[in-house]
């Protein structure tokens, strides 16, 4: 990937996340690969069970204990001051930092944020939003309380949310779904951050205020020039919203393109699958859906092979079951692992 990295912000190199649970290791990361570029918003899209929350957190380094790291790269091109002459760019393996350490913390919040996808089991009950924004601006900023309150009416009205000056004081129990989202878009957003990340944020939402919540979160990054990376099960967001797209299952990245090549030139047989199983305006009222026959299987389950062959269609037998696929770039700016695209079987 080291000649795709132009204008990159985030770089995802064979990371791995285990959790080391009695009944067993769950890979829920199991060597993922894929950039995020600069100004770009990238989809990550998968079933339930996939590794794409855990991916997420390893990049903030908020993995739950007993999760951890356990190899790879995490890169972030970061920029700083060039005194006078330019910005100059920082890397800085993630993967390799302490997670309570000052610099991670220092990078948590102010140059990555996070949106989670329930504001209400994410946000303190007990702290008014205002209390909660205040808190994130005077951890990364150098101002005083009333500079730092000042700052969260004005992330709130940029937000969309009503009566700011009156809303800043209210209880996350006492907004609605789309308000507590909306609080939660301006805490992530409050310190100008350089990437972030929305874990499914519009997944507890109606149609109407979910159409409200992406068109604030487009115009917020045409006005902010931040990256998004975009966590959802909805393929129909990712067309609207990215540029492009991984597909991850059982912790690793099975395709990746972007978004046209995705839809309209798919090569994994699990990305075929999922957009399959997508209801279509064109057919008939009553026809039936293509699910994607079987589950995910168990987390503690190591399966040989290709982690997908128990549910594919196009299973070869003595090589599926056995070898496991690397990522491999089959047209330019698109990957895919997959035994029927190496080569001498290509199809």
């Amino acid at each position: 990937m080291n000649d795709a990295n132009v204008n990159a912000l985030i770089e995802l190199e064979d990371i791995k996340t285990y959790f080391r649970l009695p009944q067993g290791l769950v890979r829920a990361v199991d060597g993922a690969t894929f950039r995020i570029r600069r100004g770009k918003t990238l989809g990550v899209v998968g079933e339930s069970g996939c590794g794409k929350s855990v991916t997420a957190q390893s990049i903030l380094r908020i993995v739950p204990a007993p999760g951890k790291i356990v190899g790879g790269q995490i890169l972030y091109h970061r920029r700083v001051g060039g005194n006078g002459a330019g910005e100059v760019e920082e890397l800085i393996d993630l993967a390799r930092l302490d997670p309570q350490g000052q610099q991670i913390r220092d990078i948590r919040g102010a140059e990555v944020a996070m949106i989670f996808q329930e504001p209400m089991t994410s946000l303190s009950v007990v702290h008014t939003i205002g209390n909660q924004i205040e808190e994130v601006i005077r951890l990364h900023q150098k101002v005083d309380r009333g500079e730092a309150r000042s700052r969260a009416i004005q992330m709130l009205d940029r937000v969309g949310m009503p009566q700011p000056e009156k809303s800043i004081d209210e209880y996350p129990f006492r907004l609605s779904g789309g308000m507590r989202q909306r609080a939660m878009i301006a805490m992530a957003l409050s310190c100008h951050p350089q990437l972030l990340i929305a874990d499914e944020p519009t997944t507890a939402l109606d149609v109407t205020t979910e159409a409200q919540i992406l068109d604030l979160m487009r115009d917020l990054q045409a006005e902010l020039g931040m990256a998004i990376m975009f966590i959802t099960h909805d393929l129909g967001v990712i067309a609207e919203m990215a540029e492009d797209v991984v597909v991850m299952y059982l912790g690793r990245v099975v395709e990746s393109a972007d978004v046209v090549a995705l839809f309209h030139e798919t090569l994994h047989p699990y990305t075929q699958a999922l957009l399959r199983s997508i209801p279509k305006i064109s057919e008939r009222s009553g026809g039936r859906l293509m699910p994607i026959v079987g589950t995910v299987p168990d987390p503690y389950t190591t399966l040989p092979g290709c982690p997908f062959h128990p549910r594919c269609a196009k299973f070869i037998s003595g090589v599926c079951d056995v070898e496991r696929p690397e990522l491999t770039q089959v047209t330019p700016g698109h990957s895919v692992s997959c035994h029927l695209y190496t080569e001498g079987r290509a199809s």
